[in-house]
Order: structure tokens, then sequence, then C-alpha cells
């Protein structure tokens, strides 16, 4: 269970000039909203969020933040793909920070319905190149995961920290009360991320594709933005039984049976 000296936030790599930093998990209350987690990269004092989340998570996510860096040194905000639970705070934050936006192309027309004037900071990542170079040699390497769910979506990879920011990939459902930063046994954590990854993925061949390219990339880590984070051989057990599963399309036949 995470404990409360977890709550506002965990490092899970420091070299000294870079850090990979779990932001913490919001709490779920009354109205039933899907627990969500944050992440920041520091590299040589200049921040990158992850995916920071809706409107609702703002104060909490902010209040994580300026525990480990000031709010105006935030340079740069990644948004894996469109969701509301990742994105709906981006006027929010382009409000506080000089941030620029990265995000891939096919939303940035969608944006602006998140309450968005002047959309000058948001870029396309399939404009920015393979990676983003920081300061300290790291890059951040953009990881296609188109069709997973979403139909324009990347993870991120932290060459560094060997961290890859896997936004819904990986993603799991735990029982309110029964949270964890990491996967300790993943065989016992398959039920809290199969039905999402079964109805939500697109096909096992888009799944081959993620993990092809995620085991040339070598992590250390996965951090998904829901769930627990993967590490050690939960890592390679992930990778494993994804690229193995049958999902979205290969599973017409149940889905339409009537």
């Amino acid at each position: 269970m995470i404990d409360n000296a977890e709550i506002g936030g965990t490092v899970l790599y420091d070299d000294g000039d870079h850090q990979f930093i779990w932001l913490g998990a919001d709490g779920r209350n009354s109205e039933g909203l899907v627990q969500t987690m944050q992440y920041l990269i520091i590299d040589k004092g200049r921040g990158v969020l992850l995916d920071p989340g809706g409107v609702h998570l703002f104060s909490r996510v902010v209040a994580a933040v300026s525990r480990f860096i000031s709010i105006d040194n935030i340079d740069t905000i990644f948004f894996s793909h469109q969701d509301p639970d990742v994105s709906s705070g981006i006027a929010l934050w382009l409000g506080i920070t000089k941030a620029k936006i990265y995000i891939a192309n096919l939303w940035i027309r969608f944006i602006p319905h998140f309450g968005i004037i002047d959309s000058k900071r948001i870029l396309p990542i399939e404009g920015a190149g393979k990676a983003l170079r920081l300061e300290s040699g790291a890059n951040l390497v953009f990881v296609p995961s188109h069709y997973m769910h979403s139909p324009a979506a990347y993870s991120l990879y932290d060459d560094k920290a060997r961290i890859l920011f896997s936004g819904d990939i990986g993603a799991a459902a735990l029982p309110q009360g029964e949270e964890t930063l990491f996967v300790e046994d993943f065989s016992g954590h398959i039920k809290y991320i199969e039905g999402f990854h079964k109805r939500l993925i697109a096909s096992n061949s888009v799944a081959k594709r993620w993990v092809e390219n995620a085991r040339r990339l070598k992590p250390a880590m996965i951090a998904p933005q829901h769930g627990a984070v993967y590490k050690e051989a939960s890592v390679d057990a992930f990778l494993d039984w994804l690229s193995k599963l049958s999902c979205g399309i290969d599973e017409l036949d149940s889905l339409y049976r009537m």
C-alpha cells in the first residue's frame, strides 16, 4: 500500500544532474474518478512534466511539483494522448508556466476545446524529431504508441534514467486502499490490467510492435499513468504478457455476440 510519505512524490532516479520523479497518486473520491499518476523529470534544474492531468488535479500536482522545483522552471510538458484525465488542465498549465507543450499533431485542433485561446506553444511531436535533447545529454525519446489506445499516442523514454513513461500502456485499476508504487507480483497484477488492455488496445499486432520497440530500449522501469510502476522482473513479465495478448479487434467475436 502507498504510505503517506509517498503521497507527495518519490524519486525513481537521481544522478545529481538528472532526476525522474513519481509525483504521487491522486486519491479517488465519491465521484469514482480513475486514479492517475503524474511524473516530473528535472534536468540541470529545468523541468519536464509528463501527463500532468485534468483540471481537478491541478492544485495537487502543482503542490507536488513545487516540492522538487519552482514552477517557473518547468520548460516542457508532454502529453501522451488527448484524454481529459491527461490533458484537460492544459490551459491552467499554460497560464502558470512558459512551457512548450508536446502532443501528437492529430490532437492539436481538439485541444482548444479545453479553453485555450493561444496555441502557439503547442507543438506537434511529429515535427520535433525522434527525441528531445536535454542539457545533461539525456534524450527523451518519442516512442510511437498509436492505437494503444488512442489512434495518435506516444510513450516517452528517458535514456539516462532508463525509464519508459508508457501513458495508458500497462495501466492498472487497483482496488481502493490496495494501491502500491511498484508491481511486486506480476502474476497477481494481471487481473488489474487485463480488462483494460483487452478492450482498448486495437489488436495484438499493435501490441507486438510496441513491445518490440520497448525491448530495443531496454528500460529498467515502465511507468504508466495509472496503477503501479513496473521494475526489475516485472518489466520483462509485462512485455511478455502484452506481446501475446489477444485484444481489440482480435476479440470481435466475443464483443459482438448477441
